[in-house]
């Protein structure tokens, strides 16, 4: 059976489920109050961010290994991670007695590593390569010489694995579900809930959401052909990939109904409500089905609607760079290069006469001046409110003060994010 033919069955997700059922937690489907007031349908969050490992991959992964024979087991196995199918790896690894190297790109969070450790023990050796998942893939896979390759997600047995969260749904729910909102990066998520609902809930709805940021399974759907992508944003670590899997771009091609790509910023909007109003902790790729809510508002209402929150793996350091980013988004902070004048009180004039009363300057870098007039600062102005930006523009050319606005210049902003 070749790429093109291959299609998960609805007998294959029942022995996934039975192979884990010892191993995983049957994580709770919950009604959310807030949710489905906001967007007035009944909302229910699956909690894959409360399962052992803090995210569904587990299923795939223990899935996978236990499909692979003793014998070509005792060499061991290799896998390549952003993060939560590396802990999924690991957790079986310590699990099963088996010794596994993990892949991991140099930029993935501590706090991600910390659990893979914590999890694989004296099992598992990680190899910290590359900046993105894809380079680490890559150098994972061509280290693995007789060790057995555990992929994310492009293998039957790793989407059979998470096809086995939409099994759960389906036995949880006692209505009729009409949309289920799911994040995908690879679509190994996506494919194996999309094929069960394929046949067991045909009128279901799957929506895809992925980062705007790298966008791959949206271009290879374009395109109508798995493409890379040459750069992408690593923001959404769980989800961030340039290039989808084969098998999973052509049962998702199959099963999803739409797929939408997501500011990051947006994301970073709703994992902060997340744990201001319901004291949920979601790392960014488990909050993607929730951001997309909005743009179906009309469709969804009165309707049953399930958000799979996909993980809870999210670093407390990265909580300042999620808040400046929401800000952002939201119109309220923004960084400019302005060139102050080299004589006393010029600050004090900008403060004075640019900004609103309640609106503030949290970010202030002076560098050495460029000349005997001016000299350039970098400065971050949060807002109260995002109808004043119009109002200070007018007045920084009204009093002739010279800047750049960088919000839009990845180059600068990046270092300031």
């Amino acid at each position: 059976m070749n790429s093109n033919e291959y299609f998960p069955s609805v007998k294959d997700i029942i022995e996934a489920k039975y192979i884990l059922k010892d191993i995983i937690y049957n994580t709770p489907l919950q009604k959310n109050n807030i949710l489905s007031e906001k967007y007035k349908c009944n909302i229910f969050l699956k909690r894959e961010d409360l399962q052992i490992v803090r995210s569904y991959k587990i299923r795939g992964a223990y899935n996978k290994i236990k499909s692979i024979s003793n014998d070509d087991l005792q060499n061991g196995i290799v896998c390549a991670s952003a993060g939560n199918h590396a802990q999924g790896v690991a957790y079986s690894c310590n699990k099963l007695k088996i010794y596994g190297t993990i892949y991991m790109p140099i930029t993935t969070p501590k706090q991600k590593i910390d659990r893979v450790k914590m999890f694989g023990k004296q099992y598992i050796k990680i190899i910290l390569t590359g900046d993105t998942f894809d380079e680490c893939n890559y150098k994972a896979f061509k280290s693995c010489k007789k060790k057995k390759f555990i992929h994310p997600f492009d293998d039957k047995k790793i989407i059979e694995g998470q096809g086995t969260v939409g099994l759960e749904i389906l036995q949880q729910m006692k209505d009729k579900v009409d949309y289920i909102f799911l994040p995908v990066g690879g679509g190994g998520l996506a494919s194996g809930v999309g094929s069960y609902f394929y046949h067991i809930s045909p009128y279901t709805k799957i929506i895809g959401v992925e980062p705007k940021g790298a966008p791959s399974m949206s271009f290879s759907f374009i395109e109508n052909k798995v493409i890379e992508l040459k750069n992408i944003d690593r923001f959404i670590d769980g989800a961030s990939v340039k290039k989808v899997g084969l098998l999973n771009f052509n049962i998702c091609k199959k099963v999803l109904f739409d797929i939408k790509p997501l500011h990051e910023g947006k994301v970073c909007t709703t994992i902060l409500d997340l744990y201001n109003l319901e004291a949920i902790v979601a790392e960014p790729a488990g909050a993607l089905s929730i951001s997309a809510l909005d743009i179906y508002y009309d469709k969804i209402i009165n309707k049953n609607v399930v958000c799979i929150l996909s993980g809870g793996n999210n670093d407390i350091i990265r909580t300042e760079e999620i808040r400046k980013r929401s800000l952002i988004y939201k119109g309220l902070k923004h960084y400019f290069i302005v060139r102050f004048p080299q004589r006393a009180g010029a600050l004090k004039e900008f403060v004075s006469t640019i900004l609103g009363p309640n609106d503030d300057i949290t970010y202030f870098q002076y560098s050495k001046k460029t000349s005997k007039e001016e000299g350039p600062a970098v400065i971050g102005i949060e807002l109260s409110d995002k109808e004043n930006f119009s109002g200070m523009i007018k007045k920084m050319k009204q009093y002739n003060i010279h800047y750049q606005y960088i919000n839009d210049n990845p180059d600068l902003f990046d270092i300031l994010i």
